[in-house]
């Protein structure tokens, strides 16, 4: 007998849980894609998409993961031999990095740490001091997966434009897209980059790149970009193959479609809000856990904590063993703690992160937290008291009082 039997719950954060409506849009039989309505449907998620990024720019769709969708925003706009400052807050602008360099270009990366967002202070004294405007770019992550710490993306606008920077600000927003509260047109964000898989609760497989008239200019200037990975086509197409570069990514397609009808049947307003309680939800447990053991969140204060995703040390050997009893004994997986872990401890194993990003709600979070409650206790991890109460608490309040869901499918497109 196993307590796991049943529906599991993927807890990581990414790919994040699909929601049923999405798994059935794709079962089904593929549809013609050179006319009718795979095009329409097409048509209808452009616009759909910049509602999601709250942007009136351009947004370029790549059969890719996250890390195709990097090298696309730096090969539209980057040369070999142009500089990149990389603010690194964790491990993914990191291997943003690593993507550049190996593309010739030349990277310079501030490394706030992995506990820690980008300092604006910092970040002014270094644009400064590049008197020559070396830096092509800035690069950053609104929330880093693995640290899950979020960075204030209008503040690093605001530092670009008083310093008088002429760099492109370049996003991140894999993690956090329809997680976290992002305003590209309003925060000045040049290039955003996201993935199908998270809070946009799609299979793995699609890449984002959106882009505003600053970064339109910057491709004007690349001498030469790939076939594959050329905005150009696939956000203003003259024909329909031009979206993808090829054939489209038929279900795929019909997912998202979904997935957007779900975001906008909420109403975007309304699902950052969910994630911002459910978030605090989990907070609330994790600081009673912390009241009398060694559960502590990777980021202490809670303004600079992502609401998709949250970190947790908890100390070797406790991480692992904690995540692996719940996986056998409960149907539910924690993420691992990625990129985190010290000298001496290869394994990351004093560490785990939970996601509350996408398709999750009060019973699903608060089954979870219940879950890790058990575990801490089979397990014999010390922990302080009252966990349950407390996130519980947070979901009763007054701030999670909602009319109910939304009914009908309304494009965002169409507010």
């Amino acid at each position: 007998m196993s307590l796991a039997n049943g529906r599991p719950y993927l807890a990581i954060p990414g790919p994040s849980v699909m929601p049923d409506r999405v798994l059935n849009a794709m079962h089904r039989a593929a549809p013609n894609i050179y006319t009718g309505e795979l095009h329409e449907i097409v048509a209808g998620l452009v616009p759909d998409l910049k509602a999601v990024a709250r942007t009136k720019g351009q947004v370029a769709i790549y059969i890719a993961n996250g890390h195709g969708a990097w090298e696309a925003a730096l090969a539209n706009t980057h040369r070999p031999g142009d500089t990149a400052l990389v603010l690194a807050t964790g491990r993914f602008a990191l291997g943003w990095g690593t993507v550049a360099r190996s593309m010739g270009i030349e990277t310079e990366i501030v490394d706030f740490g992995k506990r820690a967002p980008v300092d604006l202070d910092h970040l002014a004294e270094v644009l400064r001091a590049d008197t020559g405007h070396r830096y092509h770019s800035v690069m950053l992550v609104q929330v880093d997966t693995a640290s899950s710490v979020k960075n204030d993306v209008e503040g690093v606008r605001r530092v670009l434009d008083e310093t008088g920077h002429p760099a492109l600000l370049m996003v991140d927003c894999i993690a956090c897209l329809g997680c976290d509260r992002f305003e590209m047109d309003a925060w000045g964000v040049d290039i955003m980059v996201a993935a199908s898989q998270k809070g946009l609760m799609t299979p793995p497989g699609l890449g984002f790149v959106f882009f505003n008239d600053k970064a339109a200019a910057a491709r004007a200037e690349v001498d030469r970009v790939s076939f594959y990975w050329d905005w150009l086509p696939r956000a203003n197409p003259s024909e329909f193959y031009q979206y993808f570069a090829g054939t489209a990514p038929t279900h795929h397609i019909f997912a998202l479609r979904e997935a957007l009808d779900m975001i906008a049947e909420e109403g975007l307003d309304q699902v950052w809000d969910r994630h911002a309680t459910l978030a605090r939800a989990v907070w609330a447990a994790l600081e009673a856990w912390g009241q009398d053991g060694p559960v502590e969140m990777n980021i202490a204060g809670a303004a600079l904590r992502s609401h998709a995703v949250t970190a947790v040390r908890i100390g070797a050997p406790h991480g692992s063993a904690l995540r692996d009893w719940l996986t056998a004994n409960t149907g539910v997986t924690l993420g691992i703690g990625l990129g985190m872990a010290e000298p001496g401890d290869p394994a990351w194993h004093g560490f785990f992160r939970i996601a509350h990003m996408g398709h999750v709600n009060a019973h699903m979070v608060l089954g979870a937290l219940a879950s890790i409650d058990a575990g801490l206790k089979a397990l014999g991890i010390p922990h302080g008291r009252g966990a349950l109460d407390a996130a519980a608490a947070v979901c009763a309040g007054p701030q999670a009082v909602s009319s109910g869901p939304i009914k009908r499918r309304i494009p965002m497109s169409a507010k």
